[in-house]
């Protein structure tokens, strides 16, 4: 049977009884009759407690990296299927450096961000410029290269870049990349723009005379087609690209936007390839200069 107090009839009379003084008990009978609101705000204490509490970062053990394969020299596939360049020796050192394993996943380059947001892959490494527009999406390490971008024509041919020196002409260019959106931007009501899969598409219908030049990074066109067998009857036409606008910060590593601590290991390995020489060494096997830049 139970003590009937003004608001609470069902207290314990054991319980009611145990609270032995009147001082005692006044506390006991506040404490029973708190409002549900309290116990309310005391459930959004404990989660907000909860939430508040440091999550562990994921312990990577392998790094997934997506890689195009079609792009020399950053990355290329070679007769026996195997992907090589710049790019891939790079991730190996980085991931020898977190002291991970290293995948390479090979993806077209217009799939690169979507393939990444939906984890086929942990990070893009396929000299992929830096920019605001990519930034919505994914986030970026620092900068591993940063390189001037160029027109490429015939040898004589004559480019004034802008839209009444452009009229009517056919430029050739690597669909979805920083140079597309500087031809539009810049050019589009007044050029043919023919986008290509890939680079090495773009230099076969620039050699075929089926566009009049294409725009590329500086580094590419003279791996890909500038040094090859007839690569001599080609020359750069016009200033070299730079604008932060349309070709931002330079190329780095993509990482979802989920991922922060993959992207500061990622950050400090490349730093320490920066300082122990590793870098310097890649970066002679592919180029006559340092593409880290300033």
């Amino acid at each position: 049977m139970g003590i009937s107090t003004p608001d609470q009839p069902n207290i314990s009379t054991t319980l009611w009884r145990s609270v032995a003084d009147q001082q005692h008990r006044r506390y006991f009978f506040e404490l029973t009759h708190l409002p549900n609101t309290f116990w309310v705000s005391m459930d959004k204490l404990v989660a907000a407690c909860l939430l508040a509490t440091p999550v562990t970062a994921k312990e990577w053990k392998t790094v997934r990296f997506g890689v195009e394969g079609a792009y020399p020299p950053f990355s290329w596939t070679d007769a026996s299927g195997e992907i090589k360049g710049f790019d891939i020796d790079l991730a190996n050192a980085l991931c020898q450096q977190m002291a991970v394993r290293c995948e390479l996943v090979a993806q077209d380059w217009d799939g690169m961000i979507p393939a990444l947001l939906s984890r086929k892959y942990d990070a893009i490494i396929a000299a992929m410029s830096i920019t605001d527009e990519r930034r919505k999406k994914v986030d970026f390490t620092e900068k591993y290269a940063h390189i001037p971008n160029r027109f490429v024509a015939a040898r004589g041919t004559e480019l004034t870049l802008t839209p009444e020196g452009m009229a009517g002409k056919r430029i050739g260019v690597q669909r979805a990349t920083t140079h597309d959106k500087y031809l539009t931007d810049n050019f589009g009501s007044s050029v043919t723009i023919v986008r290509y899969g890939s680079a090495d598409e773009a230099y076969l219908d620039l050699k075929a005379g089926r566009v009049l030049a294409l725009l590329a990074d500086a580094s590419a066109i003279e791996q890909g087609l500038l040094g090859k067998e007839g690569g001599d009857k080609f020359d750069y036409v016009g200033p070299a690209l730079t604008d932060r606008q349309w070709f931002g910060d330079g190329m780095g590593i993509a990482v979802r936007k989920g991922d922060p601590d993959l992207r500061a290991r990622l950050n400090d390995a490349i730093k320490a390839l920066r300082a122990n020489g590793k870098y310097q060494e890649i970066n002679r096997k592919y180029f006559k200069y340092d593409i880290y830049g300033g």
